[in-house]
Order: C-alpha cells, then structure tokens, then sequence
C-alpha cells in the first residue's frame, strides 16, 4: 500500500479511517490509538504466527506463469479478463501475488491481503502496476471499508484457518451490494483418502521446513513420472504440475500448514446463500478428460477443489 494513501484504509478494530504518523513508518488510529508498523512500503497489521510456511514458499519459489495463471484466474473465478477493467478488487490471500497481478494487468484496481511476508513477494511480482496494492492482515479482519469491493476472490486460503466459515463470513462483508464474490477450497475426499492423509499431515506438520522440504523434492520427483502422477497421487498427494518448482511449491503447500480443512459443494453454496448472495454458479475443474472428470466427481481426486461464484443480493 503506497503509504501516501492510508484513507483507503480502515482500522480492524474501530472501523475508522487511519493516518501515518512518526514520519510515515506507522498508520494510526485515533479512535482506538492503535497504531501498526508500514514496512517496505506496506502496512503490517498481523504476523505470520501459524502461517509462516506460507511466508516461506511463497518468498523462496517462482512460480508464476503468465498465460497459466490468467487461464487459471478465469477458470476458479468464473470472471473474465475484460471484466474487470477499472473494477475495485480484492484478492483474499493473495499469496504470491500471481492472481492479484493477472487483475491489475486487466485494468481493476487491486487490493491484496495476505497474512504473511509472502505480501514482500507479491509486491515485487506487481511492482510495475501502481494500481496493485498490499497489506499484511488477518482476513477475518481487514482493514478496509465494508460493502467497498465490485468483486472479491479467495482461491486456495480459506481452508487454512482453524475455522474456514468464519473467514469466508467476514470476506463476504467487503463486498457491495450486485458485486460478485468467487471462493476456491479443497474438496472433501473419500474418507480412506481423508484418514491417510491426516495421518500423514500429523506428522509433516510437525517437521522441520528443511526436512519437509526434502521429502517435498522426492514427491516432485514422483510427480514428474507419467504413470505415477496419474494413479499414486490419488492415494498421497502430490504435485503434477509440468513445472519441477511449482511442484515442489505446491507439495510443501499441502503438507506443511497447520490447519488444512476439506469442504462440500453443498456446504460452500450453503455459506453464500446464508451471507446473501444469489445466482450462485459451481464452478467446472480447469482440467478436461474422462479419467479425470470421473476421479472429481466421485471425490477421488485428492487436491481439487469446491468452486462457487456468486452475487451479493441488492
């Protein structure tokens, strides 16, 4: 957030607008007096405390891919390119910031939150869209103004919280009235698939980032053999991506957060009809063919997602 701009700002707590003071290293409330560091440029209400390893994959790989994350952004948005031009948007969780810079090169104003340092990495990845900005905030509480966004999306971060609806609640309050509201999480597996793989998160959630890391390089190294990559990761996960970092990335990713929470497509619909909105559209895998489609459909397919997009009633 360029820190000559803190009106586009609202304090977590009171809701009132905030200032810089100190000679802009800090935005301010007077109504609550509290007060919260800017460090490169960008506001930190939160640490990372349980979300740290998002901080650290998201600093340390590259793997953003143009042309895959405009199709990808379009795919689990249901939200086209063109659509967005000169948009108020909000990237819940933005990570790296992939998704925020597809957004802001189609011409919307971008805000993106993200509970960790990955903001530091998101902003590089933008810093040639002055219309892209960041902060480091809770999404259960952030710090702008309600009812202010034509269109918010969270693909892949909701379910990381110890609790995913209060998350996707609060979210659904940024945005105003006949604005759209897109929400990605990770389907609910058979339940074989879901009792393996928490024994197995029992475990790597509790290792050491450099050692998850090694076996993460060994499951992209599985993920890149053609037989396995289609039939052994149905039963332990791990990343096919064509690309070896984003492999490694999106293996560390699944086995490493504390929190990992899998959910239905009728619980998620049920959560936007509750919060307001209507004409809800469930959103279509981005990946085609018959052996796939079957595994989505009957919930084999462990890392796939519930993907609905709707509109806030008026």
């Amino acid at each position: 957030m360029n820190p000559q701009s803190p009106a586009e700002l609202r304090c977590p707590r009171s809701g009132d607008p905030l200032a810089l003071r100190n000679e802009g290293t800090e935005v301010f409330c007077s109504t609550c007096g509290t007060s919260w560091p800017i460090v490169n440029g960008y506001p930190r209400f939160v640490s990372s405390d349980h979300l740290a390893s998002f901080g650290l994959q998201w600093n340390k790989y590259e793997v953003a891919h143009d042309d895959e994350d405009r199709a990808t952004f379009q795919a689990k948005t249901g939200v086209l390119l063109h659509e967005l031009l000169g948009q108020r948007v909000l990237d819940a969780g933005c990570g790296g910031g992939r998704y925020s810079k597809v957004a802001g090169e189609a011409g919307a104003l971008v805000f993106g939150a993200d509970h960790t340092t990955a903001v530091d990495k998101a902003s590089q990845l933008c810093g040639h869209l002055p219309n892209v900005r960041f902060v480091q905030a809770d999404l259960k509480h952030l710090p702008f103004e309600p009812q202010s966004f034509d269109f918010v999306f969270s693909i892949g971060v909701m379910h990381h919280d110890v609790r995913t609806r209060n998350v996707f609640d609060a979210v659904a309050r940024m945005v105003k009235p006949g604005g759209r509201y897109a929400v990605w999480l990770y389907r609910r597996n058979q339940w074989w698939q879901e009792r393996l793989n928490d024994a197995l998160r029992r475990r790597t959630t509790r290792m050491k980032p450099e050692r998850l890391e090694r076996y993460c390089r060994f499951g992209a190294w599985l993920g890149g053999l053609p037989v396995l990559n289609k039939t052994l990761n149905k039963i332990v996960n791990f990343s096919a991506h064509p690309n070896w970092e984003n492999r490694v990335c999106d293996t560390f990713d699944w086995f490493a957060p504390e929190y990992q929470y899998h959910h239905t497509v009728e619980e998620l619909s049920g959560w936007f009809r509750e919060a307001g909105f209507d004409n809800l559209q469930v959103l279509p895998p981005e990946k085609s063919g018959r052996f796939y489609r079957w595994t989505y459909e009957h919930n084999l397919l462990i890392g796939s997602g519930v993907n609905v997009v709707g509109r806030k009633c008026p």
